[in-house]
């Protein structure tokens, strides 16, 4: 049995939409189920702690999470080309993680959501794949054999599932990006599986 993390921060709603369908597709792969969690909002004004559970929604993620799954798909609203605040927080408290190489050998993918197609989308993607690449995980991402990434005329992209909410006022994902972000969600759960079954 594989498990894996699907952590991810969402503000209006977009990002959790893309990580709800990257957990279907883990959930697609026999033998693989997915953890669903969050992290909280940070403030540059304070470092109060956040409320230990969340009002509504999935649990806060912690570092247990990371250490007792088999693989991590990381999700972020797209800020400035950059991934939001909250999830490098919380990536930033890993470092003992890091120490002791406990997500080395792990795969992991990425998802964002934009207001606009150009918004930075594949910078943002990168920029998640950073701290993973430190990690020492493997990152798994959407090839063009997916029809959906090349006829897609809103969110997708080869280095991750993707989003373009286009101000819309309610979370709507196309067929396209629904697709991909279930691909994306079923390759790491598979790759999770063939690295458990080899270590056996």
């Amino acid at each position: 049995m594989s498990e894996i993390l699907v952590l991810y921060y969402s503000r209006t709603g977009a990002t959790a939409e893309l990580a709800r369908q990257v957990c279907r597709g883990i959930e697609s792969v026999a033998g693989a189920s997915a953890r669903l969690r969050t992290v909280p909002p940070v403030s540059a004004e304070s470092e109060a702690p956040a409320r230990p559970v969340p009002a509504s929604g999935p649990p806060y993620a912690t570092l247990a999470d990371l250490r007792e799954t088999q693989g991590l798909v990381l999700g972020s609203p797209t800020r400035f080309g950059n991934m939001a605040a909250p999830l490098k927080y919380f990536l930033d408290g890993t470092s003992s993680l890091w120490l002791d190489g406990t997500l080395a050998g792990k795969p992991a993918g990425v998802f964002t959501s934009t207001q606009t197609q150009h918004g930075g989308q594949e910078t943002t993607l990168l920029s998640m794949m950073l701290p993973l690449l430190h990690h020492g995980m493997y990152i798994v991402g959407i090839p063009y054999t997916e029809r959906e990434l090349s006829t897609t005329r809103t969110g997708g992209s080869p280095y991750g599932a993707s989003h373009v909410a286009a101000h819309a006022t309610v979370a709507t994902l196309s067929d396209e990006e629904t697709t991909l972000a279930r691909v994306l969600g079923k390759r790491v759960a598979e790759l999770a599986q063939r690295i458990v079954t080899a270590g056996r």
